[in-house]
């Protein structure tokens, strides 16, 4: 691919790549985006020929700058551009061996797929459980929904508390839970997360990470994440992808990347001087060596 920097996985590198201790998929990806181009407005482009992969079972961390494209990616798997007068004009989108670009949005919720927004988006005039409901609305096994909100409530104990409080009511880290839960309730195969720890306590944050990863373990989803909190988006990642201008600049698994020189000065707030803050990195004249 041009323009993009591959690392090689190989040894103790693939290793530290895979948290959860699991050797490296060898079946086809779950999802595959092949040369993806989107426009807004009919003017305005913002990927640029994008391909990325998730394996089934991984979860893939989505990293780079504010304007990068990370949301817009996710809203071109999730059928979601279309409200934003988005479309994607090249390339294609493939789910579980399927195309889907241009798919209804709840047909793609059918197929297995639930996009978290960024910010929540709870339903805040209706109770939590109200809320968990919704995220059920397009199963067909309508039976199975009760055992599923048990299970929310296993991951989320503090929404068992307040299943008939009003999740306007609730506080940012509940209503994140909220969020999630509402998307378990979907059943998915495959979840999209944009920015899960926006506006949370670092504790909370923390916390939310963990049970991304359990829902990653114990329930065998998968997940693409959008995260600007790149570290802890690694942590819980077995590979990543970095984007900048809408297009993947850097790939490799997240043991790669924590590890990358780039990446670090860049993204984790540490360069060849030693630790910076995000807010210094971010103001630095970028000497994107990996597009060289």
């Amino acid at each position: 691919m041009k323009g993009r920097r591959r690392t090689r996985e190989t040894g103790a590198g693939a290793a530290a790549g895979a948290p959860n201790g699991r050797p490296p998929p060898n079946s086809a990806p779950l999802l595959r985006l092949n040369n993806v181009e989107v426009l807004y407005d009919d003017v305005i482009l913002v990927l640029r020929g994008l391909s990325l992969e998730v394996g089934e079972g991984r979860i893939a961390a989505l990293l780079g700058s504010n304007g990068a494209g990370k949301t817009t990616t996710l809203k071109a798997i999730s059928g979601l551009l279309r409200v934003e007068d988005g479309e994607v004009t090249g390339g294609t989108v493939v789910f579980d061996g399927e195309e889907i670009q241009g798919t209804d949005a709840h047909r793609i919720v059918e197929k297995g797929v639930f996009h978290v927004l960024e910010g929540r988006r709870v339903f805040e005039h209706l109770t939590v459980l109200e809320n968990l409901a919704a995220g059920a609305y397009a199963r067909r096994d309508r039976r199975g929904t009760g055992a599923d909100v048990d299970k929310v409530f296993h991951y989320f104990p503090a929404l068992a508390e307040r299943r008939r409080q009003l999740a306007g009511h609730l506080s940012g880290g509940e209503q994140q839970m909220v969020a999630l839960g509402r998307a378990l309730m979907a059943s998915p195969r495959m979840m999209l997360l944009d920015e899960p720890s926006l506006g949370l306590a670092p504790v909370l944050v923390e916390s939310i990470f963990e049970i991304v990863r359990r829902i990653n373990r114990e329930e065998g989803t998968t997940i693409l994440l959008v995260e600007q909190n790149a570290r802890l988006a690694l942590s819980v990642a077995d590979r990543g992808y970095v984007m900048e201008g809408g297009r993947v600049v850097l790939e490799g698994s997240a043991g790669e990347l924590r590890a990358n020189e780039d990446v670090k000065e860049f993204y984790l707030g540490l360069g060849d001087a030693g630790r910076r803050s995000y807010r210094d990195v971010k103001h630095y004249r970028r000497r994107k060596r990996w597009l060289s």
